[in-house]
């Protein structure tokens, strides 16, 4: 969630479930724009919004004014139907909304001190979930009906997650990730991985949801940096990466698929029996690729890996080479698209393919505004 108090012109950003779409709020309302084309498919201009989350590629939204003007308050969540141009269903809170998250059966309501679960299709609450003081709204999503886990903090003074099933309705397990409170937490779309960094921004964890185990950290850099936004490759299996966007305004590129790889020829050899996969690969700089200057240093983004294209050797049991498209949304403004190739012998290349300004974008539906 963005701060409504930020010069940035954006107050929220989103992509959809399957990154095929993706939303921003303003102060002077909502956007609905096609990730591949970067077209402005949808508009709505009636005041300032700091929560716009979009069903896949559906007409529904779920929307939360900023409450600068009286008839959009930050305690009133609208599910709104893009289609009619109409409000479906309304939900008021006694405090702010800070974050919603959905999929096509679970709608999920964070504020600061609770989180609340309800049935999508007839908006029904099923469970209320008592959080640590949570201001940021801090919360990770995955939208697959089989591991449809919802990530919360559950610590104010450390960072640890509580990861609970919502659709058995039950908590499922505790991950104590880091020493220092969170600040950027991930589930991949199947809910087999989550990826977290705390407010130091130093080191990328990465766990396995089932069984809570540590799968992977990889060091961000030495100096303290905040982690705006962590997001995994689509593939339903392990992801064969994981990108970060950073205040210094770099996009970083961890590499799973190779460090799996790699890890395994490594189990084999002496060192590799001696010294713990956990410490070599926060140490190893083999699978962390930086794109400096990405984007504007300071300024909030999102980024997503939308598309993943891999080929394999036959003759190992690892990828030889790897080509992402990475979106990334800037608060200032802007839609970036950046093309990134890692070869078989593990040298990335970086190619910037698009970038939108989102605030001169007109739709060519006119009747939407």
């Amino acid at each position: 969630m963005a701060n409504p108090s930020s010069s940035c012109p954006i107050l929220c950003a989103s992509f959809n479930q399957d990154a095929s779409c993706f939303v921003i709020g303003t102060r002077e309302g909502f956007k609905v724009f096609d990730s591949n084309t970067g077209k402005l498919f949808y508009e709505r201009a009636i005041g300032a919004f700091i929560v716009v989350e979009m069903l896949f590629s559906s007409s529904l939204l779920a929307i939360v004014g900023a409450g600068e003007q009286r008839s959009l308050s930050p305690r009133r969540l609208c599910l709104f139907n893009t289609t009619t141009g109409t409000p479906l269903r309304e939900l008021n809170f006694l405090t702010s909304i800070l974050a919603v998250r959905m999929n096509r059966k679970r709608l999920i309501v964070v504020l600061q001190d609770k989180t609340y679960v309800y049935d999508l299709n007839t908006v029904k609450i099923l469970d209320s979930i008592d959080t640590v003081p949570n201001p940021k709204g801090l919360c990770a999503f995955s939208p697959n009906l089989d591991g449809c886990f919802l990530a919360l903090p559950a610590s104010s003074t450390k960072g640890s997650v509580l990861l609970y099933n919502v659709m058995e309705l039950q908590s499922h397990c505790e991950i104590d990730a880091h020493r220092a409170p969170l600040a950027t937490i991930v589930l991949s779309s199947n809910g087999t991985y989550i990826a977290t960094a705390s407010e130091q921004g130093t080191i990328i964890r990465v766990h396995l949801v089932s069984d809570a185990t540590k799968s992977y950290s990889f060091r961000r850099g030495t100096y303290t940096s905040t982690i705006f936004s962590l997001s995994f490759g689509p593939s339903m299996q392990l992801p064969d990466i994981l990108v970060a966007t950073s205040s210094s305004g770099s996009l970083h590129v961890f590499s799973l698929g190779f460090a799996l790889n790699q890890r395994s020829r490594k189990s084999s050899s002496i060192l590799g029996s001696i010294i713990p996969d956990s410490f070599t690969d926060a140490l190893d700089p083999a699978h962390h690729h930086v794109l400096h200057s990405a984007v504007t240093a300071g300024v909030k983004s999102n980024a997503v890996i939308r598309h993943v294209d891999k080929v394999a050797d036959a003759s190992t049991t690892g990828i030889v080479s790897c080509k992402a498209t990475i979106s990334i949304i800037t608060y200032n403004g802007y839609l970036q698209e950046y093309s990134f190739s890692l070869n078989q012998r593990n040298e990335p290349s970086w190619t910037l393919e698009h970038e939108f300004n989102l605030l001169s974008v007109i739709s060519d539906d006119t009747s939407s505004s």
